[in-house]
Parts: structure tokens; sequence; C-alpha cells
């Protein structure tokens, strides 16, 4: 029996030895699958935030953007490395402060900005540089090359090409004169494509006050916009973005002669050819029905969809709301539009942080310069160091979840073994001190 004890007890901590190496063996592995378990699950679109940033709007749904024929169709204005107006504004999705209540119901514009009109915060925005076209919208671009460079008393006379243009119009005609400040209120305040055309005519031609508007686009920083109409009817290379649409809307309302056009119920409008005169009135439904409100402008076309300015102004804040690619149902963008305002001084109130900024002009990209010496060797030592860096970084978690697995598996066995090392240690003496207490009495006997 003391033979098979003695036989017992090695082979029982020889066990006990194998099941801890097993554990120190095995476990990382089963980590490592947990691992790549969880990193097999993508995030979603909402969980990262940021998105693939697109070159262009939505494929059209008509011909309006071929171009003539024999010319190539534009090519998609580049994408700038740095999101304009900060790193949150690269995002889609909802763009929020930490901490804010959510957006309103009820809004269904692909792309919304809401900013303050004084300091150029973003307060809350949607995909905010998502590109997609402006409809009318693109009239407020107009309207700044206009004020800066039209004297408002100037005589333009009008002909059948500004009345033969489609969709919105004023009532222009062959024989009619009217002065720049008639036409840019008939711009602003009802869309008209055919004050439009009158106005860019004046500006020196369509291709004229095309280019002036894209640089006056390029100047401020509205690196989306790509005017293709002067009156925002769909044309090839047309495109813009929400946060754009607000950095115009801005430089717009810095003119005295915009912002009273815009907030104007009413005017008389000359007529023409023996036609007398007749009154337009403001289409903005938010003029007059909103508290503070500072005017805005509407748009449509079938590839843009609904699109909507507007801006108020409560308790000394003066904030802005762009919508883009929306539709009517449940209620029209100026709807949407009011409620974004009401979001927007919600959050204005509670003193939110913003989550971007309208720039004042455009980016300065600096050129790239060949290192001196100091940066040559600082650049190379970050090459070699940085690697051993990050891959510690990358090590640190997997260590982490090594050891917590040796924690939840391998150390109770250590415990284990070594309480059996014991117990097998004070047999082993507790039968040596046996055999020797045998022995003397063998030799005193």
């Amino acid at each position: 029996m003391r033979h098979a004890t003695a036989r017992f007890v090695p082979a029982f901590v020889v066990s006990l030895l194998a099941l801890v190496i097993a554990a120190l063996v095995t476990t990382p592995g089963a980590s490592a699958s947990a691992r790549q378990a969880r990193k097999a699950q993508p995030e979603s679109e909402e969980q990262r935030g940021a998105c693939q940033a697109r070159p262009l709007p939505p494929p059209p749904i008509d011909t309006s953007e071929e171009p003539p024929p024999g010319s190539p169709s534009p090519e998609p204005l580049p994408i700038p490395d740095d999101p304009v107006g900060g790193p949150r504004m690269g995002d889609c999705g909802i763009v929020q402060p930490d901490g804010a209540p959510n957006p309103p119901g009820g809004i269904n514009a692909a792309t919304w900005v809401i900013a303050d009109l004084e300091s150029g915060d973003v307060l809350a925005a949607k995909d905010p540089h998502a590109r997609e076209r402006p409809a009318s919208l693109v009239k407020n671009l107009l309207a700044i090359v206009v004020i800066r460079e039209l004297r408002p008393e100037t005589k333009v006379a009008g002909t059948q090409e500004d009345a033969d243009q489609e969709g919105t119009k004023v009532g222009i005609g062959p024989g009619g004169q009217y002065t720049v400040d008639q036409l840019l209120h008939a711009l602003i305040m009802r869309s008209g494509n055919d004050a439009a055309w009158a106005l860019a005519r004046a500006l020196g031609g369509v291709d004229v006050a095309l280019q002036k508007m894209n640089a006056v686009a390029a100047e401020l920083g509205a690196l989306d916009t790509r005017a293709a109409t002067p009156s925002g009817l769909d044309g090839p290379g047309m495109t813009t973005s929400a946060y754009d649409q607000s950095l115009i809307f801005r430089a717009a309302m810095k003119y005295e002669e915009f912002a009273k056009a815009a907030t104007t119920p009413s005017i008389q409008f000359p007529g023409y050819a023996g036609r007398g005169g007749f009154q337009i009135d403001n289409d903005n439904d938010l003029l007059g029905s909103y508290e503070g409100f500072l005017g805005g402008k509407t748009g449509f076309t079938d590839d843009s969809r609904h699109t909507y300015v507007g801006a108020a102004e409560r308790d000394g804040r003066r904030l802005a709301v762009v919508l883009l690619r929306g539709e009517r149902n449940p209620d029209p963008l100026s709807e949407q539009g009011r409620k974004l305002l009401d979001y927007g001084f919600t959050l204005a109130g509670s003193g939110a942080r913003p989550v971007g900024q309208l720039v004042d002009k455009a980016p300065e990209v600096q050129p790239k310069q060949d290192p001196s010496p100091d940066d040559a060797r600082q650049q190379a030592t970050e090459q070699v160091t940085k690697p051993v860096e990050q891959a510690a970084a990358e090590s640190t978690p997997q260590a982490d979840a090594e050891r917590s697995a040796f924690g939840n598996v391998g150390l109770p066995l250590v415990v284990l073994a070594g309480v059996a090392v014991l117990v097998t240690a004070g047999m082993w003496l507790r039968r040596r001190r046996a055999r020797i207490a045998r022995a003397n009495r063998a030799a005193a006997g």
C-alpha cells in the first residue's frame, strides 16, 4: 500500500503540472480567437461617424446635366484632404454636441446645417459636406456678385431669352426696363429664373457670370460648390453642399441690399410692351409667421429635389439653417427649417459646444518644402521609433487580454498545483521521519 501511494503522488503532481502547462499554452490562442471574433464584427456607419466622401451628387434622373455635343463632362471638384470647417465636418450622419438632445423628428433632408451667422459656429449638422445640387439656392451666390459689381440704379433691358427661361419666373419681357435693384428683389423674393438670366447678361454674359460666381465660391472656401447655371437649373457639373450654402448665405447676409430684399414682403414690378406693372410677393412661408425671421430662399429641380435656407434672430443670436435634397412630405422644407431653427436656438441657449466652424475665407494650402537637415533627422527618427511605439501600443490590448485569460483559467491551476506540491512534500517528510524512527529502534534493539 505504501508503494502504491508513493507511485500515486508523483503521478498526481505530474498531471497537475501538465494541466498548468496546457492552460498557459492554449489560453493566449483562445483569447486571440475571441479578439478575432470581435474584430470581425464591422461597425455601422453611424458608429463610425466618418464616411467615404462622395465627389459627385447622386445620379441625375434626366438629361439636364449632359454636356453639349462634343463637350466633355466637367471633372468632379477635388475633395480637400482636411474637411473645411473642422474634423467633424467630415462626418456623415448626425453631427451634434456631446450630451445634446437629438434633432427633431420629421426632417427628411439628406443633409443640413445649423450655424450662427455672427460667430460662424456650426451648432449641429447632418453630413455637412455631402455633395448635392443647390437648385435656386445658387441665386444667393449670384446675388453676391451682383451687389459687388453692379450699381442698383443701372437699367437692364428685358429680352425674349429672359422670358423663355424654364421654371419659376417673375414676369420679365422683351422691351421692359428694369433696375438692378428691382431684378435683385425679384431674384431673392420670387426666385425668378428670368431675373437671374437678365442679371447674368448684365454681368457680361452667362459664362462670365458663372466664372465670377465660382470665383466667389472659391474665395469663401466653398470648395464643394460649382455653379453651372446662374439660376440653379440643373447643368453639367453643378454641385454644392449644405456647409457651402451656409458659408454663402452668411456672406450674402452681410450685405444690406441682400438682407433687405430677403425680408421685403412685396414690391411693385415694371411691366413691358404695354402691360402695366404688377406686385410680386415674397415666397418664403416663414416670413411673418416665425418670430425674428430674417429671410431665406427656397429651391427645387427634379434632380436636386427641394432645397431651403432660412435665418432668424432670437435673444441676440442669429441662426441660419440649410437643407438640401428634401421632400415636401409630410412637411414642406420651410416647416422642416422651422424645426431645425427651434432646435438650434435650444442648443445655443444651453451653451453647447459647436461641432464646427464656418470659415471666413478659403483655407490656405501650404506648399510642400524640402525638409531642413534637423527636420530630416527628426523624420528619420520618427520613421524608426514610430513603428516600435505603434507596435507596443497595438500589443497592449492583446497582452491585457492574455493576462486576463490567464487570470481566469491558469492562475487557479497554478494555485492548485502549489497546494498539491506542499501536500506531497508533507507526506514525503512524514514517511522519511517514520523510516528514520524505525531504523533507530532497530539499531537500539
